[in-house]
């Protein structure tokens, strides 16, 4: 199978939208859509253009938090007793050039793992809930898969044994999933639009 984070997986994803970053997608001010869905727009765009996948970010955190997850799906297996299938990426049965990459299959259902810095996991453990940030991943993962549930787990093995782990499960919304997919396409449809009108201009200058 082919490892999430790999050159192969990155090519998979390529100028793609994917499930990490919908929340990009549908960001919204009080005046229209927010910086970030313009940001992520010119990055799946130079993707498109260039054929390289765009150079992501990594600190010291999201570093431990990688390092981590096969420990905290092992701990989810041990709680739900529930074997989880690895996936690298699911296209969106009709939006071409979306999908999504979960952490994994589980039963009928999905998982999503963090393994946020202690302050984070502590927060969750607290809140006893889903931060609002992942919930458009999650449905977003479901809508990809077809799946009818999300698990979001919480993992930090520098707690106690009973906080380490935190399981809350997101039920699939059809109402949610269905205006997601609406801002996806309409997403998408710009980026096409824009692709063709710089390939147009340019390749029109090289001729010349």
């Amino acid at each position: 199978m082919i490892e999430q984070g790999s050159a192969e997986w990155k090519a998979l994803r390529l100028g793609k939208a994917t499930a990490s970053r919908i929340s990009d997608v549908v960001a919204k001010t009080k005046t229209g859509w927010g910086a970030s869905r313009a940001n992520y727009m010119a990055e799946l765009i130079a993707e498109r253009l260039t054929g390289n996948a765009a150079e992501g970010f990594m600190n010291a955190a999201m570093a431990w938090g990688t390092e981590k997850e096969p420990e905290a799906l092992a701990a989810y297996e041990f709680l739900t007793n529930v074997e989880i299938q690895r996936v690298a990426f699911v296209p969106h049965p009709t939006i071409a050039m979306s999908g999504a990459s979960p952490d994994g299959l589980a039963g009928d259902g999905l998982v999503e793992v963090k393994c946020p810095n202690t302050a984070t996991h502590l927060e969750t453990l607290l809140a006893g809930g889903v931060p609002t940030k992942y919930i458009t991943q999650m449905q977003w993962q479901m809508a990809c898969t077809g799946r009818a549930w999300c698990d979001f787990c919480s993992y930090d093995p520098r707690l106690p044994e009973e906080m380490r782990l935190f399981v809350y499960r997101v039920q699939r919304d059809d109402t949610l999933i269905a205006g997601l997919e609406k801002d996806v396409a309409a997403f998408l449809a710009e980026i096409d639009e824009k692709v063709t009108a710089l390939r147009a201009r340019y390749s029109t200058k090289e001729a010349a």
